[in-house]
Parts: C-alpha cells; sequence; structure tokens
C-alpha cells in the first residue's frame, strides 16, 4: 500500500507531502514513476512530493495519514532508514579493503623495474 502525508513541508518555495510504500522500494519507486515524481525526489525511504502532485497521488490510490502514522508504517515494514542509520551506511570510499574480506589487500612491493617506479617495459628494454 501506499500513503502520503498533507503538503506542509516547506522547501524551495512550495510546499511538500512525503510518499511511502509499506511493501517495498520497488512498488515505491513505481508508483512515482506512474506519479511522473523524478527519481532525485526520493531520500533514502520516501519521495518527496510536491502539493500540484498530491491531488494525483491520491487520484492514483496513495491513501492520506497524517505524518507520524508514516514513520510507524515504514518502521513496521522495516523499511525506515533514518538519517542518522543512513549516513553509518554509506560506505567511506577512502577506507583501504580489509585483506580476506572478498577483495585483495594492497600488493607488496617486489624487486625488478616495477619497485623502482618503471615499468616491466622499461625493464626490457633495459635489457
Amino acid at each position: 500500500m501506499l500513503y502520503l502525508d498533507r503538503p506542509g513541508w516547506p522547501s524551495r518555495g512550495r510546499l511538500w507531502s512525503h510518499l511511502i510504500s509499506d511493501v517495498s522500494y520497488a512498488e515505491l519507486h513505481a508508483f512515482a514513476e506512474a506519479l511522473g515524481a523524478p527519481r532525485r525526489g526520493f531520500d533514502r525511504d520516501h519521495y518527496d512530493i510536491p502539493a500540484e502532485r498530491f491531488a494525483m497521488a491520491v487520484w492514483l490510490g496513495a491513501r492520506l495519514v497524517p505524518s507520524r502514522e508514516l514513520v510507524r508504517l515504514l518502521r513496521e515494514a522495516g523499511l525506515r532508514r533514518p538519517k542518522h542509520l543512513a549516513r553509518a551506511a554509506t560506505p567511506d570510499r577512502s577506507a583501504r579493503p580489509v585483506p580476506g574480506a572478498g577483495s585483495p589487500g594492497p600488493a607488496a612491493p617486489t624487486a625488478g623495474p616495477s619497485a623502482a617506479g618503471g615499468t616491466a617495459r622499461a625493464g626490457r628494454a633495459a635489457r
């Protein structure tokens, strides 16, 4: 089932609603596409829907509920992604892979032209 709250969240000179699914993100994305909401409107566990699209969302079948009910429904469905947890789940791209954890660790320097900063080709040319 799809749910949304009334447009009451101001941003960028407009009022916005939140659209959620208590079934899956796939259902949510499909509904948002039918509604004409761009994918960039997806924010962790909901879509931000401008007030201009509110009536169409209801017409397409989204059920109107209070904002607190949206959060409760997401939690019960196991689909809630709060900001503080979303940041913690974002991988640190600067972290090095852990050897033995599915990806090779950093290569150890070896003797030869590569270790000195040259290439194998440069090593062969020096012979």
